[in-house]
């Protein structure tokens, strides 16, 4: 089985951008994606509109061109059908890996399970993850949090339509989901351990969300925690004490954090308090020679601090340090 020079886990814009870099210098590479084509973006809310502009999620040097200044997510998954497209990748979608180790020769077995068809194993001198951080949900920890009407995901308010529905969080997603849900005819209650809203809420929604909870028509619960999640209602501790508040729906959208499982796999260090692979700031390799890390995931619970923006500029930066190292050991 011949060696490949690169594996690229994860389809989302950091591993196509190292997909593109490394089409670019010649070297051999397979993309792997568990689900499909930018699969985090594709589970964002159905009618989500970004905080950046549309030249900020380009890669590859291809134009994102939008009529909006705010591009929305179907705009975006469009951008990324357009990148596979022009560059003529062909990804294994719906493959996901269950297994990366390293040989005494120094070469990766990267082990996956197609949707359909025998598992199959690659051979590769190096490996890039570019998971994402939104397949793994910060969890409360609390009784009930796995009931059926429960979910740590928003995509659309319809199934909500005259529902009591209760939201965790204070931030950007849980007063988009707030908003969204009351306008399409929900009745929804925030729940918040902070005195406040976050600051990072989006220029847009802040003002709009802060107004609807003081006019009374969205409800909010401050400096407030969940205890218990039950059938029918929510068990709160706050300013007020303990508090029932009735619910036919749960959102815990408390954030996200990347699954640092394959890491482990292969032996790489990660951070006990952040979980975030240690690696090197200025090449991206983790403590596994030739195994490197791009994108959200490289911030493990601290998700917030990368985003496409950004993190569309690891894979290129990966792929120089590969090909420089991959032409020295040659």
């Amino acid at each position: 089985m011949s060696a490949l020079d690169v594996v690229i886990v994860g389809a989302g814009p950091a591993g196509l951008a190292a997909a593109i870099a490394a089409r670019r210098r010649g070297l051999s590479a397979a993309v792997l994606e568990k689900g499909v084509l930018v699969n985090s973006l594709w589970h964002y809310p159905t009618d989500m509109v970004f905080f950046t502009t549309p030249e900020l999620l380009e890669i590859g040097g291809l134009p994102f061109v939008s009529p909006y200044e705010k591009p929305t997510r179907q705009e975006a998954l469009r951008y990324y059908r357009r990148v596979v497209d022009t560059f003529g990748f062909d990804v294994a979608f719906r493959e996901p890996v269950v297994g990366l180790d390293r040989d005494r020769d120094g070469l990766f077995h990267v082990r996956s399970e197609p949707a359909h068809g025998a598992p199959r194993t690659r051979v590769s001198r190096t490996v890039v993850i570019a998971t994402g951080a939104y397949d793994v949900a910060n969890r409360l920890g609390v009784p009930g949090e796995d009931l059926p009407h429960v979910s740590h995901y928003y995509r659309e308010p319809h199934p909500y339509y005259r529902r009591r529905v209760v939201i965790v969080g204070g931030k950007n997603s849980a007063a988009e989901a707030a908003l969204d849900l009351y306008r399409m005819g929900a009745k929804v209650t925030i729940v918040h351990r902070g005195a406040a809203l976050g600051d990072s809420i989006k220029y847009w929604v802040k003002p709009d969300i802060e107004n609807r909870i003081k006019e009374g028509s969205i409800a909010a619960r401050f400096d407030t925690r969940v205890v218990e999640i039950r059938p029918e209602d929510v068990v709160l501790d706050g300013p007020d004490g303990r508090v029932i508040e009735p619910a036919d729906g749960v959102l815990l959208l408390t954030g996200y954090r990347s699954d640092t499982t394959l890491l482990r796999m292969a032996g790489a260090a990660i951070d006990p308090e952040l979980e975030a692979p240690v690696h090197d700031p200025e090449t991206f390799e983790t403590t596994v020679p030739n195994l490197y890390v791009a994108g959200a995931v490289v911030a493990g619970r601290q998700s917030g601090r990368i985003f496409i923006e950004n993190g569309r500029f690891h894979g290129e930066h990966v792929i120089r340090q590969i090909a420089g190292r991959l032409q020295v050991d040659g």
